[in-house]
């Protein structure tokens, strides 16, 4: 027997093994064409809503921002002299006596106006929008039969996921969903703990207290301290609560806040998200799939808090917020300018940016982050020709923050602490016949751009115009040997990046 037919015998053995787990495991799978094997999910085909949409707003908002103490707040209450901890002690009391169950009903989002957040969205250029579906916290923010711990049956007494779903379909956004649960059954081992000095030293945390165990899970095995759990019925747990969320709303968008989880069980998640999204729309698969795991064609890579520092074959997407992921008392966030630069830094490179706008535990925006908000809207109906729609370039720029030394991946942005855009700095798109450049910040004199001299190894094109976009101002540009260079608009406009249309032959 050849090796290829004995390799071949080996991989239809693997698969018929999957097939035989999941069948096992009991997990029920929505009917249709993809099955939970990598060879299936590699058919997989880019919706092409998501390639043109580019920019996506996410409500990463819950019970965790009624403190107004920032991220992690539900585990981190239980970690014993942490900053949160001593704040949840000095407010609320011992986490063995007030626990996170306690702070849910403390959530009642009574300021939140889900349209008319939506509308401003929209103006600012958003083509989809995700809401939290359950946070590491386990609490769901939609009407679910699995547990009490949601927002219908707590808190705001709100179908969260299912306000946010009709509020963006009224305004024409797709709509996405995150789910953070894998990684919950780790993440709240915490709570099952207890202060190991003070008056309340040995007194257990009440995420031990088996009455509550629905929403603290038990206790986890030795060992098991991983982001992600080994135990098999938390991986079944998980899957339902997901099959539940995606069944019941459907969501053109599925986030998880992992990588694919839990091999087979994931890949059965998988192939029942983009089967249900299929029997749901007549045939046609809309769905996207985002997760921290490099996609090879079978979903959206995620990378959160950074940018791929290269065009990459596959569309992705770059989560990242203003500020900390929850709300937090003093937080400073980061400029319209600056998201701006990371959309355009993003979209050069095929990915789309989805980015956290914070709301506070009422549910509305202060007066700082509207400001930044609005700033964004201002730039994008100008600009966003050279945006949406669009298509990788030759290569995604050129200037110093193309240098890898200058890049941090985990920084907002892409760059390093000690590196800013500067003039020279340059992103392409492509549309049709037209290249954009967007300039990343404001040219002291001229604009000088390398990659489009006459003798550019990257452009052979003629070039037949320059524009400026949002205006109707004539430029001056001529063309050398070495660069394109276009003297710096008489009437500058009133932000930071520019936009130019150059139409090539």
């Amino acid at each position: 027997m050849s090796a290829k037919k004995i390799l071949q015998g080996f991989i239809t053995a693997a698969l018929v093994c999957s097939a035989y787990a999941v069948q096992a495991q009991g997990l029920q799978i929505n009917k249709g064409p993809f099955k939970p094997t990598d060879e299936s999910l590699k058919e997989y085909k880019y919706p092409e809503w998501f390639r043109d949409a580019k920019f996506g707003i996410w409500a990463h908002w819950g019970p965790q921002a009624v403190p107004r103490q920032g991220d992690w707040y539900a585990r981190n209450m239980y970690e014993e002299n942490s900053r949160q901890n001593k704040y949840h002690v000095a407010h609320y009391g011992t986490p063995s006596k007030f626990g996170y169950k306690d702070l849910i009903p403390l959530w009642k989002a009574e300021k939140w106006d889900p349209e008319k957040l939506m509308a401003l969205y929209k103006r600012a250029g958003a083509k989809y929008f995700v809401s939290m579906g359950s946070h590491h916290d386990n609490f769901f923010l939609w009407d679910s039969k699995i547990h009490k711990w949601n927002s219908v049956n707590m808190g705001p007494h709100k179908d969260v996921v299912g306000i946010w779903q009709k509020a963006a379909k009224k305004n024409g956004l797709k709509f996405g969903v995150s789910e953070h649960l894998a990684a919950s059954y780790t993440w709240y081992q915490s709570s099952h703990r207890a202060d190991t000095t003070g008056p309340y030293k040995g007194i257990p945390y009440d995420g031990a207290n088996p009455q509550y165990a629905d929403l603290y899970h038990t206790k986890a095995a030795p060992g098991d301290n991983a982001w992600l759990t080994t135990n098999p019925e938390w991986m079944k747990e998980w899957y339902a609560d997901v099959k539940e969320l995606v069944d019941t709303y459907h969501p053109d968008l599925l986030y998880s806040d992992s990588k694919l989880p839990f091999d087979a069980v994931g890949r059965s998640m998988l192939a029942n998200y983009y089967n249900g999204d299929i029997n749901h729309n007549g045939g046609k698969l809309t769905a996207v799939y985002a997760c921290k795991e490099a996609s090879d064609g079978k979903w959206a890579q995620d990378v959160e808090r950074g940018v791929l520092d290269s065009i990459s074959p596959y569309p992705w997407q770059t989560d990242t917020s203003i500020g900390d992921w929850f709300y937090q008392t003093g937080q400073k966030y980061r400029t319209g300018t600056e998201v701006i630069q990371m959309l355009l830094d993003i979209v050069s490179k095929n990915g789309n940016l989805l980015i956290n706008v914070v709301q506070t535990p009422e549910g509305d925006l202060e007066p700082d982050v509207l400001a930044i908000v609005e700033q964004i809207a201002a730039w994008i109906p100008a600009n966003g020709e050279g945006i949406y729609g669009t298509r990788p370039w030759k290569i995604y720029g050129e200037g110093p923050s193309t240098i890898k030394t200058n890049q941090t991946k985990g920084y907002f942005g892409g760059l390093s602490d000690t590196h800013t855009y500067q003039p020279t700095d340059i992103r392409f798109t492509t549309k049709g016949n037209n290249l954009y450049a967007f300039c990343m910040d404001v040219p002291a004199e001229a604009i000088r751009i390398t990659s489009l001299g006459k003798k550019s190894k990257v452009n052979s094109k003629t070039i037949k115009s320059v524009q400026l976009l949002g205006s109707s101002q004539k430029l001056q540009w001529k063309q050398e040997n070495d660069m394109l260079v276009i003297t710096k608009p008489a009437n500058m406009p009133a932000w930071t990046v520019l936009g130019l249309k150059i139409a090539l032959d």
